[in-house]
C-alpha cells in the first residue's frame, strides 16, 4: 500500500508582473488546489527576507508545502496540473523536494499532517526540518524583538545546505525550512547554539506560541534548481527526478 509523502516547492519570481501574480495567487490558487486528487494537506506560503523567521517579506519567493496520498499523485500534479504549470510559467526558477516524514511533534492548523514512514533509506544522511508556530498576538513585540538574536548563528552553521523563513500570514503564522547535510550538523546547531537554546527557554517561559510544530524529514528526490543549480545534484540517486 502506498505511503503518504511530503513535498515542498520553492518558486522564484523575478519581474514586477510575476511578483504581483504570485501575491494574487495567495488568494486565487486555493480553489484549484482544493480540487487536486490525492492532496491530503497543503499550505501555500510567502517568505521572509534572509534566513529563518523575518517580519519583512521577500516578494520574490513563495512556497507550496503538500502532503500526498502517494508519490504517483504528487508526480501527476507536478507534470499535469494546470495550477502548477501556471506557477512554472510565471516563475523564473523552481525547486521541489520529495520527502519522507521521520517524525513530527505538535500541531498545524489543529492537526498533525505528517505521518512517519517506515521507508527510510539508512544510506541517505540528509535531513530537512520545518519549525512552525502561531505567535500569540499579545507577544508579537517581544517575539520579534528576540528573533535577530536567536537566528544569528544559523547562516554560519556547518552542514547547512539551505534555509528560508516561510509563512501563511505575516508576523503571526511563521515557519522555517532548513536542509542539512546530516543529523550531526542539525544537532550541533539545535543543541550547541546558545542563542537557539535561549530562544527555546524564552518560548517556554513566556508562552509565545498558540500553536507550534517541529517536523523532520528525509529528502529523497530533488527536482529543479535554486540559485542556478540543484542543491542536491548528484547527491541523491534520483536527484534529477
Amino acid at each position: 500500500m502506498p505511503q503518504s509523502i511530503t513535498t515542498i516547492s520553492f518558486f522564484r519570481f523575478s519581474s514586477l508582473q510575476s511578483k504581483l501574480w504570485a501575491f494574487g495567487q495567495m488568494q486565487f490558487a486555493h480553489p484549484h488546489l482544493h480540487k487536486i486528487p490525492g492532496l491530503r494537506f497543503y499550505k501555500l506560503m510567502g517568505s521572509g527576507k534572509g534566513h529563518g523567521f523575518n517580519p519583512f517579506p521577500d516578494w520574490g519567493v513563495y512556497t507550496l508545502l503538500a502532503v500526498w496520498e502517494s508519490e504517483a499523485e504528487a508526480d501527476h500534479f507536478f507534470s499535469e496540473a494546470a495550477v502548477f504549470q501556471r506557477y512554472r510559467t510565471q516563475s523564473s526558477e523552481q525547486w521541489t523536494l520529495y520527502m519522507h516524514p521521520i517524525k513530527a511533534k505538535g500541531l498545524w492548523s489543529g492537526g498533525n499532517p505528517f505521518e512517519p514512514t517506515d521507508h527510510l533509506d539508512t544510506s541517505n544522511p540528509f535531513i530537512a526540518v520545518i519549525t512552525r508556530a502561531t505567535i500569540r498576538k499579545r507577544h508579537l513585540f517581544k517575539f520579534w524583538g528576540y528573533v535577530p538574536v536567536s537566528e544569528r548563528p544559523i547562516s554560519e552553521s556547518p552542514g547547512l545546505l539551505y534555509t528560508k523563513g516561510i509563512g501563511e500570514v505575516p508576523l503571526v503564522h511563521m515557519a522555517t525550512f532548513s536542509l542539512w547535510e546530516n543529523e550531526a550538523s542539525l544537532h550541533a546547531f539545535a543543541y550547541k547554539s546558545q542563542e537557539h537554546l535561549g530562544a527555546i527557554q524564552k518560548t517556554k517561559q513566556f508562552q509565545w506560541y498558540k500553536e507550534e510544530m517541529f517536523a523532520r524529514f528525509q529528502p529523497y528526490r530533488s527536482i529543479g534548481t535554486w540559485g542556478g543549480r540543484n542543491p542536491l545534484e548528484g547527491r541523491l540517486s534520483s536527484a534529477n527526478g
